[in-house]
């Protein structure tokens, strides 16, 4: 039901409105998510869906991460979708119309662009022991979305190179397997053989992957101060914090046409839904994802 007249919904967009193409997989790409989420969460089809619904999945957007303008935009594809619903008498009322855009918050957005990811990359100073750590750790971040506590914790003993993976503890100590980009384990690899190495690394910190020049675990705020310098010297004049770069995971994931049960599972938020809803995914589906739709896969 949902795919047929998400279908009818392209075509009408492409031979009766006349949009331009990409305007069209915009709308028809915010329809869609809201089709993944109505199944993932096994709602009705779209003639039942209600304005209770709608409200359901704004949440869902806002506790994965998405920035405002986000939600605001994948709303405005979703009103689209149920007034053509209603101009073609598919359904009586657009349970849409009296949902408001997300408030566009005044202060700077706390996600960054592609381009602004890269400007911060390529203003570290590689020349120095703590840039190379640094390029990686920021790397990582991006790469996997990970809480700081998840990266200042990341073991040698549960990073799976050989096959793209970390095996990351979050929350609670529930455990997830995260898919790392081939660039997050090349900048790795490169901090490993040519910094670590070289540290007089303490006993309690022998399997901590990132450590201070002393040999010991990073602290949180250290990766603050890591994110903050890193955007200055990009001359980024957004409010910058690690967690910046998980929002930024999601969203780009997301946007980039990632489902929203993969970026679920790597983003490692259980809150969102019972556990019954979200089965495991494989390994190779999981890799899949980061390989296609992150800027860095």
């Amino acid at each position: 039901m949902w795919q047929s007249y998400i279908k009818h919904f392209k075509d009408y967009l492409r031979l009766e409105r006349s949009l331009s193409g990409n305007s069209v997989e915009a709308y028809v790409h915010d329809a869609d998510k809201l089709r993944e989420y109505a199944e993932l969460h096994e709602l009705p089809g779209p003639a039942e869906i209600t304005e209770a619904h709608l409200l359901g999945y704004l949440k869902y957007l806002t506790e994965l991460g998405l920035a405002a303008h986000t939600q605001a935009r994948f709303l405005s594809g979703i009103k689209a979708f149920f007034k053509y619903l209603l101009l073609e008498n598919l359904i009586r009322e657009d349970p849409s119309e009296l949902i408001e855009s997300p408030a566009l918050p005044r202060k700077l957005p706390d996600v960054l662009s592609y381009p602004e990811i890269e400007q911060m990359l390529s203003a570290i100073d590689h020349s120095t022991p703590e840039g190379t750590r640094n390029r990686a750790i920021l790397e990582v971040l991006y790469s996997c979305g990970l809480r700081v506590s998840e990266l200042t914790s990341l073991q040698l003993t549960n990073c799976y190179f050989d096959i793209g993976f970390i095996r990351v503890v979050g929350k609670g100590d529930k455990v997830r397997l995260v898919p790392i980009g081939r660039d997050a384990i090349k900048y790795t690899e490169i901090y490993l053989e040519t910094v670590r190495n070289q540290l007089d690394v303490k006993k309690e910190s022998e399997d901590i992957v990132f450590l201070n020049r002393r040999g010991g675990q990073l602290t949180r705020v250290m990766i603050f101060l890591v994110v903050k310098a890193a955007a200055e010297a990009a001359g980024i004049a957004k409010n910058v914090s690690p967690h910046t770069f998980r929002h930024s995971f999601a969203t780009h994931l997301i946007e980039g046409g990632a489902s929203l049960r993969a970026v679920q599972e790597m983003l490692g938020h259980e809150s969102i839904i019972t556990t019954e809803i979200y089965t495991h995914l494989d390994r190779d589906y999981l890799r899949q994802v980061i390989t296609e739709f992150h800027p860095r896969g």
